[in-house]
């Protein structure tokens, strides 16, 4: 690739970076998650593409498209979970850079075959192809801290872009424009991210990995402002080459995964799996992605009402995300995941009882209603956002990689699920489908009290010396609180020299090109 021509430096670069690399990642991630579920009613869809036609069918024939079309609408996410695997190899082998623009490219050449499909085989394979793109975005782009509710903010964004979008060419009612304009619109997203990473340097620490010194100390001084040979930029440059030879020494096998050990590793991998199993098996997607169908299918309002709420409640759920700033980092964790957790379950148990009464109740459907918006408002506190970054916190430095793909591939394998099996269930067991949410979600506050320790205000070597020295697995919640104002690697002066290394690695871990 060409090499750096833009004069952003510092906080400049920073913003750049995030501006045109990560916004338009997560939108598109948004947008495609999304792009579909409010399209499958209109005229001109079910004419192009009949065998997913649930609009204008009924009984056997309409639960069989129901399945069809749930298949369809999850295909994006059954490509995005090789596409986000992927990155734990293809990231380390060819740089950040190169995989950002292959996932765009991936995304384009998707999103130009969704956008003129003509049959339903041409649909599934570009719908596919966006999805391993998106999957490789999402799997290379990661920050850290508040940096991650940022990633949340622009998924939430990219919904609520869509929402807004369908619902504008919806008022042309008949016509390839209703939604051939909307899967298209995309493109621009994925050309400016494109564009933009072939003029952004590359990760300072990837570059040293691979013994270009030069590069990577050029880099590093973009990141940082500074002159190549400024003292600071050389003294950080040795930090980040200790820590590779370190990591180097210790690597691991990803078998070391499944067993427990004085890291107890399998426990730590398994609330990192079972925490994103709980991001989508609470109803995160289900109200993202089918809004439009719970409010037309399960509520039975007209086609343009249902479309007006969507908006809206994807608009709220966009402005809901801004909370999270305030919390992530000043309640901690555990009350962030508890209080996201059980305010999800109390929405969707409310949601199940409104919706168990008939669809001409018009009390019932107001209640249906707010408990759809106040689901918005609970699920950016702790798992838009948190639930990644807690999967990052706990993690070992040399399995940290590995972890946090394997962990997001998990979040790709229920999010397909949901995607896939949601259209059948609203059509056929209806306000059942959400009491099933509702009994997974109250196992969130339980699980998070019990098993996860609180990661805030903890530097990774702490983090890491709590799941080595508590008693017990049972006991590793209760021993993280009794050491909650301890120092556990002693003195300030001998913890900034045993941390130093890892604090280098997280500040790199910080810049989204890393």
């Amino acid at each position: 690739m060409a090499k750096r021509s833009w004069n952003f430096r510092g906080q400049a670069l920073s913003f750049a970076q995030i501006l045109t690399v990560v916004c338009p990642a997560y939108v598109l991630f948004g947008y495609n998650q999304s792009g579909l579920g409010s399209l499958t009613s209109l005229s001109d869809w079910v004419k192009h593409f009949p065998e997913i036609d649930t609009a204008n069918t009924t009984g056997a024939q309409k639960s069989h498209n129901a399945t069809i079309q749930g298949v369809v609408i999850a295909t994006f996410t059954l490509g995005a979970l090789p596409g986000c695997l992927s990155c734990s190899y293809t990231a380390d082998k060819f740089g950040r850079r190169p995989v950002i623009f292959m996932g765009g490219l991936l995304a384009l050449i998707g999103q130009v075959l969704e956008a003129s499909a003509f049959q339903l085989a041409q649909l599934i394979i570009g719908r596919t192809i966006v999805g391993v793109g998106i999957g490789m975005l999402s799997g290379t782009l990661k920050n850290r801290g508040k940096h991650v509710v940022l990633d949340g903010l622009f998924i939430a964004l990219g919904y609520m872009l869509q929402a807004w979008i369908n619902l504008g060419f919806y008022q042309y009612k008949i016509g390839p424009v209703t939604w051939r304009a909307p899967t298209a619109i995309p493109i621009a997203f994925e050309v400016l991210l494109m564009v933009s990473i072939i003029f952004l340097p590359e990760s300072p620490r990837w570059l040293a990995q691979q013994g270009r010194v030069e590069e990577a100390r050029a880099s590093l001084a973009s990141f940082r402002h500074a002159n190549e040979d400024a003292a600071a930029i050389t003294a950080e440059l040795a930090a980040i080459e200790s820590s590779l030879e370190e990591t180097a020494h210790s690597a691991s096998s990803l078998k070391d995964l499944l067993t427990m050990g004085e890291e107890r590793l399998l426990y730590r991998f398994g609330i990192c799996i079972l925490l994103q199993f709980f991001q989508q098996m609470s109803g995160g997607n289900l109200i993202s992605v089918y809004s439009t169908t719970i409010f037309d299918s399960g509520l039975s309002l007209d086609a343009q009402t249902s479309r007006l709420l969507s908006g809206g409640v994807l608009t709220w759920k966009f402005l809901s995300c801004f909370v999270s700033f305030f919390t992530i980092d000043r309640f901690g964790r555990r009350f962030a995941l508890i209080v996201s957790g059980t305010g999800m379950a109390t929405c969707m148990l409310g949601l199940g009882v409104a919706t168990s009464f008939p669809n001409s109740n018009y009390t019932a459907q107001i209640f249906s209603v707010l408990f759809v918006f106040l689901f918005n408002f609970f699920i950016p506190i702790g798992f838009l956002g948190a639930n990644f970054l807690y999967c990052t916190e706990v993690a070992p430095t040399r399995l940290r990689v590995a972890m946090s793909s394997i962990s997001t591939a998990n979040h790709w394998l229920w999010n397909f699920v949901v995607t896939m099996i949601t259209p059948v269930a609203i059509d056929t067991i209806g306000y059942k489908y959400y009491i099933v949410f509702t009994c997974i979600g109250f196992c969130i506050p339980l699980s998070i009290h019990f098993l996860y320790p609180e990661t805030m205000g903890r530097t990774l070597e702490d983090i890491d010396l709590i799941f080595r020295e508590s008693p017990s697995i049972w006991a590793t919640v209760s021993y993280a609180k009794q050491n909650s104002g301890n120092d556990l690697l002693g003195t300030e002066d001998e913890k900034e020299g045993c941390g130093h290394e890892e604090k280098i690695e997280t500040a790199m871990n910080d810049r989204v090109s890393d």
